[in-house]
């Protein structure tokens, strides 16, 4: 019997440091080996570099370098939102597939030069949403489509977090600077602010649970502390039919979620027409109201199970055997929830609702 295929990995780019974690799920993982990281600046590499105990050989400045000495299968790229494009564009040609940190993309042409790059270079793309991976949300995915709620007709979003550099443990912590945001790719017109930050979470995870379903009209105004170059709170309705659905971001929540939850807490309510689901961010459990139990009943998360254990595990698991990458990661139900980013930002400058963009 053939010896099991181990997947060679690179990390290239470390602008999002949701980098950490993905390095460490392909370290751990059995069939595959990280064998280069890159990026312009070496002290972003430092925690992974101790971690993992790579050895100088497999650490670059120059992402180049880094692929053509190391010769990966799989690049994992996290650079700033605005750049996913060029990333991508960059690695294709080099005969990797490639597994990208949300966002998808700082708009929908961006995206769609995503999508035409790996086509062309005839290997696979994934989206990670780390919500796509929260108990909590997966849960409530296999109980809606279980039919314990009905027919879904609206998703409620709310989430963000203190800011993108702000100290999420220190309560005292002073707001960060004018001058410092704006330092800050964060406040990037390109690709930067709290509505495409986390607008596109709750968008994709909501066309995940309606079934790839998308909303026919979309309405947002955003808001934001006077002189920052981007919104720092976003508020979006989207019609889907006869009912609304409603997403809501902010850079400047009252706690971190990572922390101490906020209020509103962070995480959907899915209304059904026989039913609702409250799931929320990192709890371990749900609640669920039907007609029969409508006082609500308090349901213990799924545990997750291979090889949906993490996005790395998954996505090579696809790659191995053949399989189409379903819900958020899939770049199909990623789109969708682009479109809906993209008109809200659209809406919002305009002052004025939008049917959604093609």
């Amino acid at each position: 019997m053939p010896s099991r295929k181990i997947w060679r990995i690179a990390g290239i780019n470390f602008d999002f440091r949701h980098m950490d974690h993905l390095l460490a799920c392909a370290h751990a993982a059995p069939n595959a080996e990280v064998v280069g990281i890159a990026h312009h600046d070496p002290r972003e590499m430092q925690d992974v570099i101790r971690k993992l105990d790579l050895p100088a050989g497999r650490v670059f400045t120059d992402w180049r370098a880094c692929l053509e000495q190391t010769k990966p299968d799989v690049v994992i790229l996290c650079p700033a939102s605005g750049a996913h494009a060029d990333w991508v564009e960059r690695v294709a040609p080099y005969g990797v597939h490639v597994l990208i940190e949300k966002p998808f993309a700082g708009n929908l042409a961006q995206a769609d030069r995503m999508i035409a790059a790996m086509k062309k270079a005839r290997h696979r793309l994934a989206i990670n949403w780390p919500l796509a991976w929260y108990p909590p949300h997966l849960t409530a995915h296999r109980l809606l489509h279980e039919g314990r709620i009905g027919a879904l007709q609206e998703v409620h979003f709310y989430d963000g977090n203190r800011g993108p550099i702000q100290e999420h443990n220190r309560m005292a912590a002073a707001e960060p600077s004018l001058a410092r945001k704006k330092a800050s790719w964060f406040y990037s017109a390109n690709g930067g602010g709290a509505l495409i930050d986390y607008l596109g979470y709750g968008a994709t995870l909501a066309t995940w649970y309606f079934d790839g379903r998308k909303p026919d009209e979309i309405t947002a105004v955003t808001g934001g502390a006077r002189g920052v170059p981007v919104n720092e709170q976003s508020v979006t309705i989207a019609r889907y039919g006869e009912w609304l659905s409603t997403f809501q971001t902010r850079w400047g929540t009252f706690t971190s979620p990572w922390v101490h939850q906020p209020q509103p807490k962070c995480g959907f309510i899915l209304k059904g027409t026989d039913g609702t689901i409250a799931n929320y961010d990192y709890e371990p459990t749900i609640r669920l109201q039907t007609r029969r139990r409508p006082e609500g009943v308090i349901i213990p998360v799924d545990k997750l199970k291979k090889p949906r254990t993490d996005p790395v595990h998954y996505f090579l698991h696809c790659l191995e055997t053949g399989a189409a990458f379903e819900g958020p990661l899939s770049v199909e139900t990623s789109r969708i929830g682009q479109q809906i980013v993209d008109t809200a930002t659209q809406s919002a400058k305009l002052r004025r609702p939008l049917k959604l963009l093609k």
